[in-house]
């Protein structure tokens, strides 16, 4: 075991915090401003597709990494953390994520640059992933309605990559974070 961490250590290490989020053609009424004196208008839609984004943010450097796959099940966690690792491919990775069954699966296939560090169960507050996941229904899926679910995986990608590594470093870059791991 030992010997597994010391040859695990060898190169870059990134500490990396991973989950993943549902979107679709459901949406959920948000606030929003109008005139006084007018009531607005929302419109909302209860058509049940989803694409699930999984992605992982570095506090430290504000690097990030996102795939959309069609299910949150161990199946497409074994894709997303194949692709994870081969962008990382000379780093060693610290995958810090909650406890879901498809994080925890003996069926889940982890490569030998990626480690997991598991969150204490029921507190999505220690992962900062969640508010990249808040940012982005924010920026793109507020009051809105799609026609496909094809335009709401355009959306999204959209959304991802207009976020900054400033941007996700300010949004993630906790001081328990940067302070316990600088």
């Amino acid at each position: 075991m030992k010997e597994e961490l010391v040859n695990f250590t060898s190169g870059r290490v990134r500490l990396m915090f991973q989950d993943e989020a549902g979107f679709g053609r459901i949406n959920k009424p948000k606030y929003c401003w109008c005139f006084p004196g007018y009531r607005p208008t929302v419109p909302c839609h209860h058509i049940r597709e989803y694409r699930y984004a999984y992605g992982a943010v570095e506090p430290l450097t504000g690097e990030s990494f996102f795939l959309i796959l069609p299910y949150a099940n161990t199946h497409c966690m074994n894709i997303f953390l194949q692709h994870l690792s081969d962008e990382y491919l000379d780093d060693r990775i610290l995958l810090v994520c909650d406890g879901a069954t498809w994080h925890r699966s003996k069926l889940l296939d982890i490569p030998s640059n990626i480690r997991f560090i598991f969150l204490p169960p029921a507190t999505p507050e220690m992962n900062p992933i969640e508010q990249i996941w808040k940012e982005i229904r924010k920026l793109g899926f507020k009051n809105e309605i799609f026609p496909t679910l094809n335009h709401v995986m355009d959306r999204l990608c959209e959304v991802i990559n207009s976020l900054s590594t400033v941007v996700i470093k300010s949004i993630t870059g906790r001081a328990w974070i940067i302070n316990g791991f600088v």
